[in-house]
């Protein structure tokens, strides 16, 4: 077969100009699966690219059926861990030399599924709480909207530490409006989730949040600034941002 002059000159312009081989980074997903898509989407537009070639090589493990995060929290199910561990395993057989994980209630497993993988991972809150203390005012307090596991554990304030002032949902918050929130997101039920998600935003808002971490992958499927009536800090969007920075980085130290 013989091809054209000017396709095998396209060919070797291409492999002279080939942007150094990125690491693959594996997502370990399905928590949920819109979520999942959510985050790819975020990292496509966080890349700075102008070709196919110059975006991040993504491997994912999108597993719906990892045990629920929150129930395993509150000693009501199984523990996510060795389906966690198994997905991530599964990544790093592949070629994945990194690992994240868009789900903030599956971060409560983060240290014991790190170990067990045996790869570096980006931890979805520090990106997350990196972002708010950029974006909010000195002093200014912080709203927070997650899961009851996350919200119950502390995972967001023990993280950021003292310093940080939050606003948090109180009970009946959590279980009217953010509880079936998430829940309807996850049903696909996304304008019941947004009417739910909503209410808890600017009920945190009244009570003098200044800035809103939309802390469960769920909430920014259907909250931003305009329906939650502040800034919001997307966590997705975040650590996406944080996987990119990761790649850039590499990509510079194989040039």
């Amino acid at each position: 077969m013989t091809f054209p002059a000017a396709a095998l000159a396209s060919s070797c312009t291409a492999s002279v100009d080939a942007a150094p081989t990125l690491a693959p980074i594996g997502i370990l997903g399905g928590m949920g699966p819109l979520a999942t898509l959510d985050f790819m989407h975020k990292v496509l537009a966080a890349t700075p690219a102008r070709r196919d070639q110059d975006h991040l090589p993504l491997l994912v493990s999108s597993i719906p059926q990892i045990p629920d995060r929150t129930a395993a929290f509150l000693g009501e199910g199984e523990s996510p861990l060795p389906a966690l561990a198994a997905s991530g395993r599964r990544l790093a057989d592949a070629g994945a030399r990194l690992l994240v994980m868009p789900c903030n209630t599956a971060h409560l497993w983060f240290e014991p599924l790190r170990a067990a993988v045996g790869l570096p991972m980006l931890h979805l809150v520090d990106a997350a709480l990196d972002e708010a203390r950029r974006l909010t005012p000195p002093d200014a307090p912080i709203g927070l909207l997650a899961t009851r596991a996350t919200l119950e554990s502390g995972l967001y304030v023990a993280r950021a530490g003292t310093g940080v002032r939050w606003e948090l949902p109180d009970a009946h918050a959590l279980a009217a409006w953010v509880m079936p929130g998430i829940q309807a997101v996850k049903a696909g039920e996304l304008d019941r989730g947004r009417e739910l998600l909503g209410r808890a935003a600017h009920a945190l808002a009244q009570r003098g949040a200044r800035t809103l971490v939309l802390g469960c992958t769920e909430i920014p499927l259907v909250l931003d600034a305009g329906t939650a009536g502040l800034p919001v800090i997307d966590a997705t969007a975040a650590l996406a941002r944080a996987t990119v920075a990761w790649a850039l980085a590499q990509r510079r130290l194989a040039a």
